[in-house]
């Protein structure tokens, strides 16, 4: 099954065009890690899963450090989003494995990873800025069987606690309450 990443990266470089200077110390829903990591933490996942798909996988994992936000990011982000999926578009990209963060996984499974963070951290990025998001249902329902494939087996250091979500509610919000976020959080005040 393949994927086209090209909605979800449209959403979010809409999102990331729309966030101010003075937003990016606010809080996300990532206890403790304000705008400006999230964005660097996009920063660096949009190249490694690009590069993922290249076949050419990076060293190190993607951090999310407000200190090393590229100060490029704004023009950044937009560009690697693209990137990011113009590489998963090509037929090779789906190809035997790939390697993201140092993690060695199917290409399939790759790039399931990929939509999940950007369609998760996009609605991080937006919903602590104050934005709408608007995410195409087929990237999240394709993220949500992502995390959904756990079961009840899901790794601890990559979601946290569900959070409860009606089964009628929109696909981001199950796909949300899945990684463990609220889907009526809002920034304190």
């Amino acid at each position: 099954m393949t994927i086209d990443l090209g909605p979800a990266a449209a959403a979010v470089t809409t999102v990331v065009a729309g966030v101010r200077d003075d937003q990016l110390s606010a809080p996300t829903p990532c206890t403790g890690t304000p705008v400006a990591g999230i964005l660097d933490h996009l920063a660096g996942l949009t190249l490694a899963f690009r590069m993922a798909a290249e076949k050419t996988p990076m060293d190190g994992a993607p951090r999310a450090s407000a200190d090393h936000l590229p100060a490029d990011w704004r023009t950044r982000i937009p560009g690697q989003l693209d990137a990011l999926a113009a590489a998963w578009r090509e037929p090779s990209a789906w190809e035997g494995t790939a390697s993201a963060g140092g993690v060695e996984m199917p290409a399939e499974v790759c790039a399931q990873v990929a939509l999940d963070e950007v369609v998760v951290h996009g609605w991080d990025v937006a919903v602590a800025t104050g934005q709408p998001y608007a995410v195409d249902d087929a990237s999240a329902e394709a993220a949500l069987g992502f995390v959904a494939s756990f079961g009840d087996d899901r790794p601890p250091d990559l979601f946290g606690p569900r959070v409860p979500v009606p089964d009628d509610a929109p696909a981001l919000d199950r796909l949300l309450g899945a990684t463990g976020r609220d889907p009526s959080w809002r920034p304190p005040g």
